[in-house]
């Protein structure tokens, strides 16, 4: 019977070390390699989310085409993309560039360092060195908005429009219409407008 007892207590201080080792060594270690492998991850995302417990897929050199107004393709593309799985339908964008064709032949080319592309709706949303152009007029901003179901995109903060005819336009917000090469500018909260007209 002490034998017995024995064995039974040698393999209880056994299994207790080896728990002590695992609890105090083995896990924590675990834990400090799988914090570091996602540290890693999160460090390398095109885009910082404000809440970085979110889960993304990441992809590299997507691009998405459709028709707005049924019969108008677009193209949508980035060097690099994040979709949070909570949000499936808002893409974030690396390198944004949204290609449209008008009916009159021209093409428009809209880029920036950053943005949003709503998959449902088409809404594009830039940031960040905001460049469009139909080839001739030339826009710079910091701040871009391409609704899916409006006709003209919103243009704000810093901007710039640059004519062909060497004219240029400084407003703090611009729509503008690519079809028919209107703009209307509009103000934040002050009432006069912050507009200059250069002749060069």
């Amino acid at each position: 019977m002490k034998k017995n007892e024995k064995k039974i207590q040698a393999a209880l201080l056994v299994t207790g070390f080896i728990l002590i080792l695992l609890t105090y060594f083995y896990y924590p270690n675990i834990k400090k390699n799988k914090s570091l492998v996602e540290r890693e991850v999160e460090e390398n995302l095109p885009i910082i989310s404000d809440d970085v417990n979110e889960k993304f897929t990441l992809f590299e050199n997507l691009e998405y085409q459709g028709f707005y107004d049924l019969d108008k393709k677009f193209i949508v593309k980035s060097e690099k993309a994040q979709i949070n799985e909570e949000e499936p339908d808002i893409v974030l964008m690396v390198d944004m560039h949204v290609i449209l064709y008008l009916k009159d032949g021209r093409i428009i080319n809209i880029m920036s360092d950053k943005g949003k592309y709503n998959k449902v709706n088409y809404d594009c949303l830039f940031e960040q060195n905001v460049r469009a152009t139909d080839g001739e007029t030339k826009i710079f901003s910091d701040n871009l908005d391409l609704l899916g179901n409006e006709s003209s995109v919103k243009i704000y903060n810093n901007v710039s429009i640059n004519y062909p005819t060497g004219s240029s336009l400084a407003a703090d917000k611009i729509d503008y219409d690519f079809e028919k090469k209107h703009f209307k500018i509009s103000m934040y909260e002050d009432k006069r407008i912050k507009m200059k007209v250069f002749n060069e």
